[in-house]
């Protein structure tokens, strides 16, 4: 077994600092203390995905199957569960359902990037638009679609 040069800096070894990450609310020293910006966390995916070579494996078709997978992992845990159940499991499960979401967005971020979308414009459209489908007062308290206020 070789002597990782991360052990030397942070004291655990890269198995150790997932776990710790994984099973402990301290953070991770290898994460930026800042947050990132849509863009700069889209160009950490890209790196990440470029040093494996796998954007061969990512074609708009196979991200948006992906997105849909994950997604599926983060509902499973819901099924078939009550509105107090479903709180209940969010709190205890949360780590794990925050990997699940880590998931989707990584992948929603990558997909967008793929297609030359401007995730924070895209949203920031979509927001507005449904601010007219669902104006405050006609859509408070009901979860009828637009069409139906």
């Amino acid at each position: 077994m070789h002597n990782s040069p991360i052990k030397g800096l942070f004291g655990l070894s890269p198995q150790q600092m997932i776990t710790q990450t994984i099973y402990s609310s301290s953070p991770c020293p290898l994460l930026p203390h800042a947050p990132m910006t849509i863009p700069e966390l889209t160009a950490r995916i890209r790196a990440f995905r470029d040093a494996r070579d796998w954007q061969q494996f990512h074609s708009p078709k196979d991200l948006a199957v992906a997105i849909v997978a994950e997604a599926g992992e983060l509902l499973q845990p819901f099924v078939w569960k009550s509105p107090d159940e479903s709180r209940e499991i969010a709190r205890r499960k949360r780590t794990e359902i925050a990997d699940e979401v880590a998931d989707v967005a990584i992948l929603l971020f990558e997909f967008a990037d793929q297609l030359g979308l401007d995730l924070a414009h895209e949203m920031q459209a979509k927001i507005a638009r449904n601010e007219i489908r669902y104006p405050a007062d006609k859509a408070r308290g009901s979860n009828l679609k637009y069409n139906e206020l």
